[in-house]
């Protein structure tokens, strides 16, 4: 996928493609797969948690078929992140459908590009296409204890913490798992979320019975 400016056409179904301020935005799709697979090789984008890392190619190819699965079914999944001169992967991301429970705020983005705010441009972009795609549905953001940098993100974005809990299927048991949500959360979603009941795999590819990851 190599989205551009040039490329954005008026008539294209938003947010499927969109230009923010720095970044082109474009749905993934197969075509992403390669540039996918090698951003998810990389050890510095799973510091915190090393055994997410992608280690073959059907891992990737899953993630882009749930990411397509997510555009499908809710009108709203994860975008590439490029630049727009460059056309260059900086990273992956969005807002994805977890049933319809809530939507999930994940990013990722590769190290050379960490730190010039490209994760709040992107948390900026899809909370908005959530609002517009289900406002009903609150907005989740589920991360390790220990990756304080994805914290920062999500907390200046708005979120505020409703869970902190063991990290259920992780290889290190002191782990903890936080959840953070745009608004107060009921019970029972609550619990759909931490218990993993009726939630799509998350890009950590675990068990789909698994909390939801949503960090970077």
């Amino acid at each position: 996928m190599t989205a551009g400016p040039e490329d954005i056409e008026v008539g294209v179904p938003a947010p499927r493609l969109v230009l923010t301020e720095r970044l082109v935005l474009a749905a993934v799709t197969p075509d992403d797969v390669d540039d996918l697979f090698a951003l998810n090789t990389d050890p510095a984008v799973w510091w915190h948690f090393p055994s997410g890392r992608h280690v073959d190619r059907a891992q990737t190819e899953r993630f882009v078929a749930m990411c397509e699965t997510s555009w499908e079914r809710d009108g709203l999944g994860y975008w590439t992140l490029r630049d727009p001169g460059s056309h260059i992967l900086l990273g992956v991301g969005g807002c994805m459908g977890v049933r319809d429970v809530a939507w999930n705020l994940y990013y990722r983005v590769r190290p050379a590009s960490q730190g010039q705010g490209y994760a709040t441009e992107l948390v900026r972009t899809a909370r908005a296409c959530a609002a517009d795609a289900d406002p009903d549905r609150p907005v989740v953001a589920s991360l390790l204890e220990h990756n304080v940098r994805s914290r920062a993100v999500v907390e200046r974005a708005g979120l505020t913490l409703v869970y902190r809990g063991p990290d259920r299927g992780n290889p290190d048991p002191s782990a903890v798992r936080l959840l953070f949500a745009d608004r107060a959360v009921a019970g029972d979603v609550l619990a759909r979320l931490v218990r993993g009941a009726d939630v799509a795999a998350g890009p950590d590819e675990r068990d789909t019975r698994g909390t939801p990851t949503v960090e970077a």
